[in-house]
């Protein structure tokens, strides 16, 4: 009977007149057929109106008695004055409630507390009867609208992974002219794959969720054990949906990270194409745009200044377009590998980060320490999937951007001959690897490490430029103090330059605990004290370092 005939029928009844009526009928009646047939007008206008059975009516007046959260079977048999034991009779009218959307699980795995939703209670309090979502002639938006609310549910444990994958089936049948759902069936995927595949397509347009955990996927696992062996499946890259590249592991920093998912491109080209989802970040993971890189003034020593002015030049666009094209014309290799190398503090870092700012390029960092135990059993996908990364950024971009290999030492150092642990295997797969690219690189690599008496003799080959960046002079240091202390007098800044050795880097560090030190406790007339015995502190004792073959 439809809500209008109900209402005309019923019209001296409301819906909250009717459930306070039938609750107080029902409070000791054990759902006797005497309590039935006196609470009758009622029970049968609320069952008409909600288009469910007269004993769900019944039912959902007391879980509004009892609710609107935390309602179980108890609160039932209490109020019935029932047995504990009969009262599971009434389980298929709650789970008919709960498909009916009056009732949702607390917990769907254990399906024996109940809430009664906000959607509900807001319809009553007018008076209204709450409505399913339309579900048929949906477009794309729309659909994944309903798909929000439902795997909200399912995060809230209110619904069941299958109950789900069930709703979502009819869902689809219901609107067949959808090209998501098209194409979503033209995969010929099982149910529990379908769901995930769906789940990952929820979290990237609902969400904006491009970087999808294991432990999010618990909520589509019915049981702990399919959850340990989707897991492991990921992990191995043996999943179905990684085999037929629907989903990927996530790349960050340029290196694929195996506990970290995301749809691959072409799936989010394929299957979201209706929401213009874009294929790609406009900036790949990892890259920092030249515009975002802070200006900052650098002190070399005269050779080394001569050598970046030179970088500097070549990597403008129009310099760097001309030597490429005749680089081609004469048969060699386009690319331009570079070793910055020298002590820590000398600048090697910055400097790469000041060219990129200066020619307009991108930086693709990859730090090296950070990411190379995450290579272990997967060293060649990994690394070749760094390069990867690099060369589709390359094809996209107008200006070639920068890829940073910083603190390089671990992977450019000396390969190891009769590698026989499974650790020295992995680092000479890497470096092979590393060396080949090389070879077809197109772009700029940029190298820098502190151990440069411990390079590959084939790396040396490989690295067109080779900067050596050493401690400033005197000359130099004095520039550098002042620029970080303007306060500081010529005479002081002569002092302290001449005493301490310093790397313009133990120079900032200093800098900034004499900046730390006038926050706390003022500023002092007389600085030099101060500045001599903060730079006691940071002096290190200097290691011998051997000189290696390279252009200075």
């Amino acid at each position: 009977m439809s809500t209008t005939t109900t209402k005309n029928k019923h019209k001296e009844m409301t819906l909250l007149g009717a459930i306070e009526r039938v609750v107080e009928l029902s409070e000791g009646s054990k759902l006797s057929a005497a309590f039935m047939k006196k609470a009758g007008k009622e029970i049968r206008f609320l069952a008409d109106s909600f288009g469910i059975t007269p004993q769900q009516a019944v039912l959902f007046c007391i879980s509004m008695e009892k609710g609107p959260r935390h309602i179980d079977y108890y609160d039932y048999a209490n109020h019935l004055d029932m047995s504990r034991i009969s009262i599971f009779n009434i389980t298929d009218d709650l789970t008919a409630l709960v498909r009916r959307q009056l009732l949702r699980y607390r917990d769907a795995k254990e399906q024996d507390t109940f809430d009664i939703s906000t959607d509900v209670l807001k319809a009553l309090r007018h008076n209204k009867v709450y409505e399913m979502p339309k579900l048929k002639d949906l477009d794309c938006a729309e659909l994944f609208e309903v798909m929000r609310k439902w795997f909200d549910d399912l995060s809230d444990d209110a619904v069941l992974p299958s109950l789900l994958s069930d709703d979502l089936n009819a869902l689809f049948d219901d609107n067949p002219q959808i090209e998501f759902v098209k194409r979503l069936r033209a995969l010929k995927l099982n149910k529990r794959n379908e769901l995930m595949l769906v789940y990952f397509c929820h979290l990237q347009v609902n969400k904006d969720d491009d970087d999808i955990r294991p432990n999010q996927l618990e909520d589509i696992c019915e049981t702990m054990s399919d959850f340990t062996r989707l897991r492991g499946e990921l992990r191995s890259g043996s999943h179905v949906l990684i085999e037929r590249k629907l989903i990927e592991p996530y790349c960050e920093n340029g290196i694929v990270n195996n506990s970290r998912f995301k749809l691959t491109d072409e799936a989010k080209k394929n299957l979201l194409c209706e929401l213009h989802m874009p294929a790609g970040e406009e900036k790949l993971s990892g890259v920092i745009d030249a515009g975002m890189i802070t200006p900052k003034v650098l002190y070399y020593t005269e050779q080394v200044e001569r050598q970046v002015d030179e970088l500097k030049g070549f990597f403008q666009q129009d310099q760097y377009k001309l030597i490429k094209q005749r680089m081609q014309q004469r048969g060699f290799r386009q690319g331009f590998a570079c070793l910055f190398y020298g002590g820590p503090g000398t600048g090697k870092t910055e400097t790469v980060y000041q060219l990129a700012r200066q020619t307009g390029r991108s930086i693709m960092v990859v730090d090296v320490p950070q990411i190379k135990s995450k290579w272990v059993g997967e060293s060649e996908k990994n690394i070749k999937a760094l390069f990867d990364q690099y060369r589709a950024l390359v094809d996209k971009a107008s200006v070639a951007p920068i890829l940073l290999f910083n603190e390089a030492d671990a992977i450019i150092g000396t390969r190891k001959s009769g590698a026989s642990s499974a650790v020295d295997k992995m680092e000479n797969t890497i470096q092979n690897i590393i060396l080949q690219e090389m070879e077809t690189l197109d772009g700029i690599m940029i190298a820098t490490t502190n151990l440069e008496e411990n390079l590959d003799p084939a790396f040396e080959r490989r690295f067109l430029y080779k900067l050596k960046f050493v401690k400033p002079d005197a000359s130099v240091r004095i520039h550098i103090w002042k620029s970080m202390i303007p306060e500081l007098t010529e005479a002081d800044a002569q002092a302290i330059a001449s005493q301490y050795d310093f790397s313009g880097g133990q120079i900032e560090n200093v800098a900034r605990r004499y900046t730390v030190d006038c926050i706390l406790h003022g500023s002092q007339k007389d600085i030099l004290p101060l500045l001599s015995n903060l730079s006691s502190d940071e002096q290190l004792m200097k290691k011998n370092q051997r000189r290696i073959g390279f252009l200075r």
